[in-house]
């Protein structure tokens, strides 16, 4: 009982909140809305497993990773919000099929433009799946119970049920969403993108509020 009260439900309920499955998935449809069942399926099994990899690298090495390059976890959020900004431009605007169309008129081979389109890497498997969020949340958690080997164990078995639901969402949804019309998906995919893009900004305003410099900001105005 006391590792289900103190250790799993809190585990479970941070980190299912944090990556957010139910979430991610209309974000999954969007992102791969030009990609066959096959591919959405390779994407969605590759961007599970590079989460994994991040999530149980820093779970077990996280301090001592941020803490030997200087990087604090503010910086940590800035960075990926931006990024995800970036991302988040694209969707509104379609920018993601314009450069594709552009590719093929100039009859590059296929993977010149596959390549710079696998979003299984950016922005699926981080920072969507893997984001800061996320990472902040297991070196959390591990270091909440550092030196319990048991709660620790339990702690990544959380973390990696949350990440497999994930992955069968993502699987579900891979052979129905050839039932959305295009034009449905775009609508879809721009309303995400304003989501995203809110979501962006509130990871930079944390990252700088982490740093103080929001505060300061305040306090100079």
């Amino acid at each position: 009982m006391h590792l289900w009260s103190d250790v799993a439900l809190p585990a479970f309920a941070t980190l299912f909140v944090i990556i957010d499955p139910l979430g991610l998935t209309p974000v999954f449809v969007a992102l791969t809305q030009d990609q066959t069942p096959v591919e959405r399926r390779r994407i969605a099994r590759l961007s599970v497993l590079l989460a994994a990899g991040v999530l149980l690298l820093f779970a077990f090495f996280g301090k001592a990773i941020l803490g030997l390059f200087g990087i604090s976890m503010p910086a940590f959020r800035i960075a990926g919000g931006i990024l995800l900004f970036m991302i988040a431009v694209e969707m509104l605007f379609e920018k993601r099929a314009e450069r594709r169309r552009r590719a093929l008129s100039h009859k590059e081979p296929p993977h010149a433009w596959r390549a710079v389109d696998d979003v299984w890497v950016f922005p699926l498997g981080i920072p969507l799946i893997a984001g800061p969020g996320a990472i902040t949340s297991v070196i959390l958690l591990m270091g909440r119970h550092a030196g319990d080997a048991a709660a620790q164990t339990i702690v990544v078995s959380i973390l990696l049920a949350v990440l497999l639901f994930t992955w069968l969402l993502f699987t579900i949804v891979s052979h129905a969403a050839h039932f959305l019309s295009e034009t449905a998906v775009r609508a879809i995919s721009r309303v995400l993108g304003i989501i995203l893009a809110a979501l962006a900004v509130e990871f930079v305003l944390t990252g700088l509020k982490g740093a103080g410099l929001v505060m300061r900001a305040a306090a100079g105005g």
